[in-house]
């Protein structure tokens, strides 16, 4: 049990990279997604796709790959009136948080992973929480988090472990992560098959990967994407 992880696979660039973080690091890796009835729910057909290529294309982490699941909690949005759940504009609200919000989604992911986790034998939780490059959600902060864990733990009776390998790092950080972990195939994967746009726009491809490129979920990616080139030609000087 101590050597099993559940990852909260969503399809997007963090996710991804935190995946591998994973599969470098225990014996038996399984994978959670969630429909959500999210705008940008391309995310879920980017998913399959990368853990596919993800199986076929890196043998010495496939034989840890195990089984991955995906849950319906479209009531989630049902409940939401936001612009990642609906035709609603991406702005700032006068409560300080983006109309990208999406209150709870957090909170619900990890403690259905940690009922499935419960149910299959699995201490680690792994998710893609930043408090670094990120749009200010409350349930991406560390305290959040930590606060999760004890209650999961507390709640389930049982010995429950959250780790978030982006915390504290840029995305330019995360993209240098990626490629210390599976190496510049593994970040051409990401480029091509993983999914970050709010709005689901598949059609444009960018330095970067794919996107509309101007929602903020594409700013962060491409901002973080330029420093990291930045960065190692630099370094290659």
């Amino acid at each position: 049990m101590n050597d099993r992880a559940l990852v909260l696979f969503s399809g997007g660039q963090d996710s991804a990279t935190c995946l591998a973080w994973a599969l470098d690091r225990f014996e038996k890796v399984e994978t959670i997604g969630f429909n959500y009835q999210q705008r940008h729910s391309i995310e879920l057909e980017c998913r399959k796709s990368f853990i596919k290529h993800l199986r076929v294309d890196f043998p010495d982490w496939s034989y840890k790959l195990g089984e991955d699941h995906v849950l319906d909690i479209s009531v989630l949005g049902n409940i939401s009136d936001t612009a990642m759940t609906s035709e609603v504009a991406i702005e700032m609200q006068e409560n300080g948080l983006p109309s990208t919000f999406v209150p709870g989604r957090n909170l619900l992911f990890l403690t259905f992973a940690g009922a499935l986790a419960y149910r299959r034998g699995l201490k680690h939780l792994i998710g893609g929480m930043c408090e670094t490059d990120y749009s200010g959600y409350p349930d991406c902060r560390d305290d959040t988090l930590k606060a999760l864990q004890v209650a999961l733990t507390l709640g389930m009776d049982n010995r429950f472990v959250i780790h978030t390998p982006l915390m504290w790092i840029d995305k330019a950080k995360t993209w240098e992560l990626a490629l210390n972990l599976g190496g510049h195939s593994f970040v051409d994967l990401i480029l091509e098959e993983t999914h970050t746009c709010y709005l689901g726009d598949r059609t444009s491809r960018h330095e970067w990967g794919y996107g509309c490129g101007s929602c903020p979920a594409c700013e962060l990616r491409r901002q973080g994407w330029e420093r990291f080139q930045e960065q190692r030609n630099a370094t290659n000087c």
